[in-house]
């Protein structure tokens, strides 16, 4: 039997600058066999460490994938947290905003926050909060750590 998997795809806003920004579509996963994590892709072209001339083959590109705490989602929608690359907080008129800090720079995404509550919601389905160290399984992860 394969362990659930919760997939949504969003709208996200690039905050580029004070008035520029761009809409980018953004998939949120969530599977039961990693349970503590979340999973955000964005089209490669949107990331700052793609080659320019990859972006030019007839084929498309893998997304770029940030995975994070589930908890920091969760915590992030009601309050400002995070401390390392990823920062998640509530913004004005039900937004929150995901920061993402990498060597090649900061992006700024700023989600309905609704769906982002709605994400969270389906993935508590699949795995009850309080409930994701019974599905642990340490050997895989020490295996997966160490590749």
């Amino acid at each position: 039997m394969s362990a659930a998997v919760v997939e949504q795809v969003v709208q996200a806003r690039l905050i580029v600058s004070t008035h520029r920004s761009a809409l980018l579509r953004v998939t949120l996963r969530y599977r039961a066999d990693d349970p503590l994590a979340v999973r955000m892709g964005f089209p490669a072209e949107y990331s700052l460490d793609v080659e320019p001339e990859l972006l030019d083959t007839p084929q498309p590109q893998p997304e770029v994938e940030w995975v994070f705490a589930r908890q920091l989602l969760a915590t992030g929608l009601d309050l400002p947290t995070g401390d390392g690359d990823v920062h998640v907080r509530p913004a004005l008129g039900r937004r929150t905003m995901v920061e993402l800090r990498a060597p090649e720079g900061v992006a700024l995404l700023q989600f309905d926050e609704p769906e982002l509550r709605r994400f969270l919601w389906r993935s508590y389905l699949a795995v009850p909060e309080g409930q994701e160290f019974s599905l642990l399984d340490a050997d895989r992860a020490l295996a997966e750590l160490l590749g």
